[in-house]
């Protein structure tokens, strides 16, 4: 049987085109306040025999992208078309895989499996040998019968891959399927996964995956598309000249990853036609968005840096396998630290700045008086409940009085995570009070 994945993945003139996205933006309105613009201007296209990554953090629209491919949701403008022709509703001929395993729990893996073909009208004698033979092909043969309570999450996820490859796709979509497993089952699916792929014996032509995982996509991928965030749009693209299978050890492996590190860290330019974002946060002033973070990540992170063997400077790549972090949770808790000034982060490495070594080596009330300095100086909302508190007779103010103007400017829940993070900070560093049960700011000793 002759595999797509055979043919030369880097060149792609002699390849079918399945999918052609031109110009692609994508906006939410949010009645009286300001658009949230998810993707801006995204151009993309997939070809016939590789596997493509859409590599980005949390919240750079990947998924809305992934979604748009599949016709399960309608642009706001630019072209989308699967092999030539517009999308206008779900394509045929696409299966898609998600986070989660979305199984029905009444049925068996044989008959969850089955539905999809009965969906489109297979007669139930086909059905049941496409579903046998997907369910042996992804390594579930003696579970026809097992409920999915009965399975463990990578085999749960595995009835997610035979439930989508049976429809013989001509490409899959994979959104971030292995990130809901351990690392060693999601280790052992993606191994399964490509060496089925190698040996031509996926009834696929392509896949295209969503991840925010960087090794993830150097040992999966052929071409890596990095997504840059606020809003969405493809920053980089990257080929992977490696074969299969990858071995991580292999200095040409690290390259790549430390190449991609170091696009994820650069600060991209800026569009004049829209908010400008400082230091990775979307928005300016007030109405910038915070990551919700605790003041015990970022010590400890300052913390780490400081000693042994990083002496103040990492590298993002080791400093992720050190600590067992993915660069979705790396990158914000290096990002604040660079937004309050107590690290720089540039060229994929993560350095302490003076006053971060300051921090480290500072005793405990040291250490809350100057958070308070620099979240004064260069957190605005956290200068401006600061303000209105010292301002006030009474020195008190409804949690509404900032979250309401915040949705100016942002999301609801983006507010929402942007209020507690400061509330957070604000209380390490006795910068004001705050009662949940009031919800009320407060300052316990006014000047």
């Amino acid at each position: 049987m002759n595999n797509p994945a055979a043919l030369d993945v880097h060149d792609n003139r002699n390849t079918q085109r399945l999918v052609e996205v031109s110009g692609v933006r994508q906006v939410y309105h949010k009645g009286d306040n300001a658009d949230l613009v998810v993707l801006n201007d995204v151009s993309v296209s997939i070809h016939e025999g590789e596997i493509v990554g859409l590599l980005g953090r949390s919240g750079s629209g990947k998924s809305t992208l992934l979604r748009i491919i599949s016709g399960l949701l309608e642009a706001s403008s630019g072209d989308v078309r699967w092999c030539g022709q517009p999308v206008t509703g779900p394509c045929e001929g696409l299966s898609i895989v998600f986070q989660s395993f979305a199984l029905f729990p009444w049925l068996t893996v044989l008959q969850n499996v089955e539905i999809g073909l009965e969906a489109i009208g297979i007669p139930a004698a086909e059905r049941r040998r496409r579903s046998l033979q997907a369910i042996d092909l992804i390594g579930l043969d003696g579970f026809e019968s097992a409920y999915p309570k009965e399975l463990s999450g990578g085999m749960r996820q595995r009835v997610g891959f035979a439930r989508a490859l049976v429809v013989h796709p001509k490409l899959m979509l994979m959104d971030e399927p292995f990130s809901a497993l351990d690392v060693l089952t999601a280790e052992n699916l993606r191994t399964d996964l490509i060496d089925l792929w190698i040996e031509g014996r996926l009834p696929i032509k392509s896949i295209l995956m969503v991840t925010h995982n960087i090794e993830e996509a150097v040992l999966m991928c052929d071409r890596i598309l990095i997504f840059s965030s606020n809003p969405g749009r493809v920053a980089k693209e990257i080929k992977v000249g490696l074969p299969h299978p990858r071995n991580r050890a292999d200095p040409r492996f690290r390259e790549l990853v430390e190449e991609i590190y170091a696009h994820m860290t650069q600060k991209a330019p800026t569009d004049k036609t829209e908010k400008r974002t400082i230091e990775g946060f979307p928005g300016t002033g007030i109405g910038m968005a915070l990551p919700r973070l605790s003041t015990n990540l970022l010590s400890g992170m300052m913390e780490a840096l400081a000693g042994p063997p990083y002496s103040g400077r990492a590298d993002l790549p080791e400093l992720a396998t050190t600590l067992q972090m993915e660069a979705d949770e790396l990158f914000p808790i290096a990002e604040t630290l660079q937004l309050l000034r107590f690290a720089e982060v540039a060229g994929g490495d993560v350095q302490l700045t003076e006053q971060g070594r300051r921090f480290v080596d500072g005793e405990v009330d040291a250490r809350k008086h100057l958070f308070a300095e620099h979240l004064i100086t260069y957190v605005p909302l956290a200068a401006q409940i600061r303000r209105v508190l010292d301002e006030r007779p009474s020195h008190h103010a409804p949690f509404t009085r900032f979250s309401d103007e915040l949705e100016d400017h942002m999301s609801e829940k983006l507010a929402e995570d942007t209020m507690r993070a400061l509330i957070s900070w604000g209380r390490y560093a006795e910068l004001f009070s705050y009662d949940e049960a009031s919800k009320q700011f407060s300052l316990e000793n006014p000047e």
